[in-house]
C-alpha cells in the first residue's frame, strides 16, 4: 500500500505509532492540511513532543489533537468529556472548535487555555501554597464529578468491569514492572478485599484519571499561584469518586501530612481512616497506570515500608 504525503498511515501497533508521532516532519503538512480546510490559521505551528497523539498548536489560541484508529477511544472520552463539562465548572477547560476524520483518524480543533503548566511551577512552590493548590484541586475534582454523567453513561469500559480487568492483572503487572517482593506479598490481601473496598455498583462520577502537574494550568495574582484550568480528557471514564485522588496523592501530596489534609478537605472527606486508606491503596494498584516505582514522590518509601499496609500509612499520613 502506498501512503501518500497527505495521507495518514494504518497502524495497528502502538510502536509504530509512536515512532510515526516523533518524526512530525511526516505529519505536520497533514495537520496544518486539516487545520486550512476549517479556515485555521496555519502559519505558526507549534508541535508538542510529550503527549499520547498528534498534537499541533495553531497560533497562541488554538490545538490540533489527531488521534490514531488504536487510540479512538480517547478521542471519543475527550469530546464527549469536553460538551458534557462545558460551561458546568468554575475553571476554564479547552472548548471544541471543529472536529472531522481524516484517513480514519479522529481529530478535535479546541480552544487554547492560558496559564503556566503546573509541572514547571509546582516543584518550587513553598510549602503553604501547595497545600492551597490541592485544596483547589480537591474542589475541582469534587466540582467535576457533581456534573451529571450526559452522554459519558455510555462510555466504556463500565466501571465494574474495568476494576474486575485491573483485578486480574494486578499481580503480573506489578511483578513484571519490579515492584519488590517485600509488596508483591501484600496483594492477595488487597485483591482479596478490593470487592468489598471498591464499591463497584455505587452511582458512577465522571473521573478524569490524571489529575497531575501535566494536565492544569496555574496563574499568579500577587505572588499567589491558583489553579487556571484543566486540559486532557483522553483518558476519562465513569466510576468510584475515590479515583480521582490518587494522581494527587501520588505525585503533589507525596507523604506531605499538610498536603494530604488539603486535598482530601478541597474533595470533601473530613476523616481519614484506615478503610479510606486502605481503598486508596487498592485503587492506586488497580489504577490504568499504576506503576508504584515510577508515580509515588516520597523520598526513600521502599526503604520506609515493610508492606502495603506500612505504605498506606507514608502515602495518607494522618
Amino acid at each position: 500500500m502506498t501512503i501518500t504525503p497527505q495521507q495518514l498511515p494504518p497502524f495497528t501497533d502502538a510502536a509504530s505509532f509512536r515512532a510515526f508521532r516523533s518524526a512530525s516532519t511526516q505529519w505536520l503538512p497533514i495537520a496544518l492540511d486539516i487545520a486550512r480546510s476549517h479556515g485555521l490559521d496555519a502559519g505558526s505551528p507549534h508541535v508538542f513532543a510529550t503527549g499520547t497523539n498528534l498534537v499541533v498548536g495553531l497560533g497562541d489560541r488554538l490545538i490540533l489533537k489527531i488521534f490514531p484508529p488504536l487510540l479512538a477511544a480517547q478521542f471519543v472520552s475527550e469530546r464527549a468529556a469536553l460538551t458534557q463539562l462545558k460551561g458546568r465548572l468554575h475553571l476554564p477547560i479547552p472548548e471544541i472548535v471543529a472536529e472531522g476524520m481524516r484517513d480514519g483518524w479522529p481529530y478535535l480543533v479546541i480552544t487554547r487555555l492560558a496559564g503556566t503548566l503546573g509541572s514547571e511551577v509546582w516543584p518550587s512552590l513553598p510549602e503553604p501554597q501547595k497545600e492551597r493548590l490541592l485544596l483547589q484541586i480537591g474542589e475541582t475534582i469534587a466540582a467535576v464529578q457533581r456534573v451529571p454523567l450526559g452522554e459519558l453513561a455510555s462510555i466504556e469500559p463500565r466501571w465494574d468491569a474495568f476494576m474486575r480487568a485491573q483485578m486480574q492483572g494486578c499481580r503480573a503487572r506489578h511483578t513484571r514492572l519490579g515492584l519488590a517482593p517485600k509488596f508483591l506479598e501484600g496483594l492477595d490481601d488487597f485483591l482479596r478485599d478490593a470487592p468489598k473496598l471498591i464499591p463497584m455498583d455505587a452511582p458512577p462520577v465522571i473521573l478524569i484519571g490524571e489529575y497531575i502537574p501535566e494536565n492544569f494550568l496555574l496563574a499568579c495574582d500577587d505572588g499567589q499561584w491558583s489553579l487556571a484550568g484543566l486540559f486532557d480528557f483522553g483518558d476519562v471514564l465513569t466510576g468510584w469518586r475515590d479515583y480521582d485522588l490518587l494522581g494527587p496523592s501520588a505525585f503533589m501530596a507525596a507523604g506531605h501530612p499538610g498536603r494530604v489534609k488539603s486535598l482530601l478537605e478541597g474533595f470533601g472527606y473530613t476523616t481519614l481512616d484506615f478503610t479510606l486508606k486502605r481503598r486508596l491503596m487498592a485503587l492506586m494498584l488497580l489504577h490504568r497506570a499504576s506503576d508504584l516505582n515510577s508515580h509515588i514522590c516520597i523520598e526513600g518509601w521502599q526503604e520506609r515500608a515493610a508492606n502495603l499496609v506500612e505504605l498506606q500509612d507514608l502515602i495518607w499520613p494522618g
